[in-house]
């Protein structure tokens, strides 16, 4: 049903770390079925997901005529979760695509002249399209979308070939394609194969082929080049967005004063995984909240004739780091994938950032599931004053 305020629901990308998203969500839900809501009540008219949180979006969207059941539904999946669910972690599958993706590297030169297709990335996510399948009723999501239960949804990828970041948007009314520095809109009917690009973490899953301007261009993970990540709901209609981040927006600086080793390559990595996930979100609520100041000092009139315009938003992020979460939790991944990333740094406490984006098990997504609703029901009064419940 269409409404003059719409209301937007933004949700990050990072791995395993959008466990944390579905504890921010079931205990959103919580609340406002204490205020009074109908469990099935979808709060969110424009939904938009990045990565993982593509996945958890695209799910929530099919379930927008019973937004309780989609809840549950993502807590099912993320309460109980495998790391065989989303990629092969089995010796013969680890050395098919880690131990030669690694060797690769290192030997290369030596391989290339009598190998003609190494592997395409360190990890094979063949899994993950079997998880999606069973996951998402994407004609109950067209119907969502034809009954009016749901406005929009927005999946963002970043596109290998053509070096855009592209957002890919399924609406009921018509919205005009938006182009801007480096980053793209289309049109088109959400699939598998648009969530298995956006959740593409570069280097460790495969690029996957999508057509963008009526072609092929082999696509990756959606927070690469995501300059603007609040900006699909804004061009989508909403008026005011909740975003729900993969990580702290304020990170204390680490103490320095120990002798400092030289990082592993997992440490290095898990810096460049942070700069790509965590990063763009935090500039784009700067952004955002300097606008909304500008435009709250010019007259009526005046904002009136111009284009931007005031966005509600409010953010929910960890309270805790969750390199540490995941640094107590690094056991409990599957032997061969452990050993493999042991080989780069990636089970020590200063490697754990990039394992905390490939833990996809039940006892590390459960403990960020209970962080995601101890840090909402902290603040429940902005939340309960953001839905005007």
């Amino acid at each position: 049903m269409e409404t003059q305020e719409k209301t937007g629901l933004i949700l990050t990308g990072g791995g395993a770390r959008a466990a944390y998203q579905v504890g921010v969500l079931q205990a959103i839900s919580q609340m406002l079925w204490e205020r009074g809501w109908p469990p099935a009540r979808n709060p969110f008219d424009i939904i938009c997901g990045t990565s993982a949180g593509a996945i958890n979006a695209t799910a929530l969207a099919c379930r927008a005529d019973n937004f309780g059941e989609g809840i549950l539904q993502l807590l099912d999946v993320w309460e109980n979760f495998k790391v065989e669910q989303v990629y092969r972690a089995d010796p013969i599958g680890v050395l098919r695509s880690g131990a030669r993706w690694l060797s690769i590297l290192s030997f290369g030169w030596l391989l290339r002249k009598w190998r003609a297709a190494p592997p395409a990335s360190l990890l094979d996510n063949t899994p993950l399209a079997g998880l999606l399948h069973r996951l998402l009723d994407l004609p109950r999501l067209d119907a969502a979308l034809a009954s009016g239960h749901l406005h929009a949804l927005a999946v963002n990828a970043s596109s290998y070939t053509g070096g855009q970041h592209v957002t890919f948007y399924q609406s009921t009314a018509p919205v005009a394609p938006w182009v801007r520095m480096h980053r793209t809109a289309q049109r088109d009917q959400i699939g598998v194969e648009h969530l298995l690009a956006s959740s593409a973490i570069p280097f460790i899953f495969p690029a996957v082929p999508l057509y963008v301007d009526g072609h092929h261009e082999y696509c990756g993970d959606g927070s690469m080049r995501q300059l603007a990540p609040i900006s699909p709901a804004i061009h989508l209609g909403a008026t005011r967005v909740l975003a729900v981040g993969a990580g702290r927006m304020h990170e204390p600086k680490r103490s320095t004063l120990s002798r400092a080793r030289y990082p592993t390559l997992a440490q290095i990595a898990g810096h460049a995984m942070s700069s790509i996930f965590l990063d763009s979100l935090a500039v784009d609520i700067e952004r955002l909240t300097r606008i909304n100041a500008t435009l709250a000092l010019m007259p009526d009139a005046a904002r009136a004739q111009g284009a931007l315009r005031p966005v509600r938003l409010l953010v929910i992020a960890p309270s805790e780091r969750l390199d540490d979460i995941a640094a107590r939790h690094t056991a409990s991944l599957p032997a061969p994938v452990r050993v493999l990333l042991s080989g780069i740094g990636a089970t020590e406490a200063r490697g754990a950032a990039l394992a905390s984006y490939l833990l996809f098990e039940a006892d590390y997504t459960r403990e960020l599931i209970r962080l995601g609703q101890r840090d909402t029901r902290a603040r429940k009064a902005d939340v309960l004053a953001f839905f005007d419940a």
